[in-house]
């Protein structure tokens, strides 16, 4: 797990010289597979963890790989080379069962330095971060007696809830340490706290309590049913969360390779591959008619509630769920839905203990893919057919030359002049600052942020090179098409404030989105019972 760790914490993990690690100087893996990760249609890092003898992270940028090995949070990362945030990775590497986490770390950095060269210092720079401070008198938890598990749970929303119900982000945490609090909060409420978190309550021991806020994307339409992650630390914790800028501890990238040294000879009779990872158990059924879509993984267990077929084969088979040409399906796809109830073993997993780690969803693609194939005896191919695409062509480009030494990535929010026009118009609810980026990559990443309007590969013909700086704000699909009754289409904005992607690519940028016809891969469905085979 990624963390923003504090000074003494840093130091204590990185010497003040520098860090030109070599294998000899930390533990290694028995052995590892390194390779460049297969193309996802959203990649993320997934994965990080020790299963059995094997640890294994799936379409990890480099960044966030160096974050897993020094134990820092990706911000606390800084320098290096402009595709630090862009190439994604795939290690499986080999360790004892029992190695602890610390040594695992050890062992990634002795993996990065052996093969992509990997070279990093030590350094100090001021960054944003939030202050897990005491609010007013003293904090509303409970001092934990220790007895417990430490741990924090996520609570899943109570079933069959009535469509279009908001439920709220519950956690319930045990015997957890403010420190600790502080990290897990930061990777709970991404989509309010895009700066790390530090423990600076002055707390000491653990806490049991509890903790519930609203998904940020949905707060405006709970309305004052809604509470913000910082409204819930302070009125239901006592504490608060406190914006600061202050010199703080970073590793800085002086050097890596951008290709991996070549995996070594005879790697398959040391690391053979895992056997394909299946559920050890499944029920599916069919789903209540008033059922509310729902789906939650705890440790070994999978908990699909509400889910139409065509969503959970777009899943498995890695389409965008918003294309209905992508799958050439019986109708009935998207009407059906079904709840599934499945779980694979600790052993699978590689753990013989209480707290299992998590499915990978690597694995998990796969096993819902394979238990999908035997339930319902479906047969398919892949075959190319001529589908709605996207050209990005000049018109009268607006974009600002990019610092070639910078690192190309794409953030939501606001660039370095703060502006927001999200707050003036809530109907722009996506804003995407961007650098160092070319046409091309422009293109990708288009597909990736707004794949309500953008289903397959948007190819270049602006005959523009070099890379750009640039800022975008436009509405997403679903506002779209609620301020129009209609669609998302190429045209102008809607009188509501909603402004489609096509509109803002055009006018923000000075580039078009033009719309051709080219053959793409579909995934036909040559044959699949309606009724699944029994459990």
């Amino acid at each position: 797990m990624l963390r923003a760790l504090s000074g003494l914490a840093l130091c204590a993990v990185l010497s003040t010289a520098s860090l030109a690690q070599t294998a000899d100087a930390h533990p290694a893996f028995e052995a590892a597979d390194v390779h460049i990760s297969p193309a996802r249609k959203f990649p993320f890092k997934d994965g990080g963890t020790l299963h059995g003898d094997r640890y294994i992270v799936h379409q990890a940028t480099m960044l966030d790989l160096i974050s897993a090995a020094y134990g820092l949070d990706n911000e606390n990362v800084q320098g290096g080379p402009s595709w630090l945030e862009q190439d994604r990775y795939d290690v499986i590497a080999k360790a004892s069962a029992t190695t602890s986490k610390d040594n695992l770390k050890l062992m990634l950095q002795a993996l990065l330095a052996e093969r992509f060269n990997l070279v990093v210092h030590t350094g100090s720079k001021p960054m944003p971060a939030y202050a897990l401070i005491v609010a007013k008198d003293k904090p509303k938890m409970t001092e934990s007696d220790g007895t417990a598990t430490a741990d924090c749970q996520y609570q899943p929303p109570p079933p069959n809830q009535p469509s279009g119900t908001i439920s709220l982000i519950v956690f319930s945490c045990h015997n957890t340490t403010m420190e600790t609090f502080a990290e897990d909060l930061h990777n709970w409420a991404g989509g309010y706290l895009s700066n790390p978190v530090f423990d600076a309550t002055g707390l000491k021991g653990s806490w049991d309590f509890d903790i519930k806020w609203t998904n940020k994307g949905q707060l405006q339409r709970a309305g004052a049913d809604g509470i913000s992650i910082f409204d819930a630390v302070e009125k239901e914790l006592g504490l608060k969360l406190d914006l600061k800028t202050a010199p703080r501890p970073v590793l800085i990238v002086d050097s890596v390779n951008e290709k991996p040294t070549a995996n070594a000879a005879g790697l398959e009779k040391i690391l053979p591959p895992a056997p394909p990872a299946v559920f050890d158990v499944a029920t599916i059924k069919p789903a209540q008619p008033d059922a509310r879509m729902s789906g939650n993984i705890n440790g070994g267990q999978v908990n699909v509630q509400g889910f139409s077929l065509k969503l959970l084969i777009s899943y498995a088979w890695d389409l965008n769920p918003n294309d209905n040409d992508s799958l050439v399906a019986p109708k009935w796809l998207d009407t059906d839905r079904f709840d599934i109830l499945a779980k694979v073993s600790g052993d699978t997993l590689g753990a013989n203990t209480q707290h299992a780690p998590q499915i990978d969803q690597e694995d998990l693609r796969q096993m819902l893919r394979a238990l999908l194939i035997e339930r319902f005896q479906i047969k398919s191919h892949i075959e190319d057919r001529p589908l709605t695409a996207y050209t990005l062509v000049a018109v009268n480009p607006t974009l600002k030359k990019a610092d070639p030494l910078s690192r190309t990535r794409c953030t939501e929010g606001p660039g370095p002049d703060g502006k927001d026009p999200r707050i003036a118009n809530p109907q722009l609810n996506r804003l995407l600052t961007c650098q160092n980026m070319t046409m091309a990559q422009i293109g990708d990443e288009l597909q990736r942020v707004a794949a309500g309007y953008i289903y397959d590969p948007v190819l270049d013909g602006t005959g523009i090179k070099g890379s750009w700086d640039f800022t975008l704000s436009f509405s997403s699909a679903d506002k779209m098409q609620a301020a129009t009754a209609a669609p998302p289409a190429d045209g102008a904005s809607d009188p509501s404030g909603a402004v489609s992607v096509f509109d803002a690519v055009n006018k923000q940028l000075g580039l078009k989105l033009e719309k051709v016809k080219r053959p793409e891969p579909v995934v036909v469905i040559d044959h699949m019972e309606e009724t699944p085979t029994d459990n």
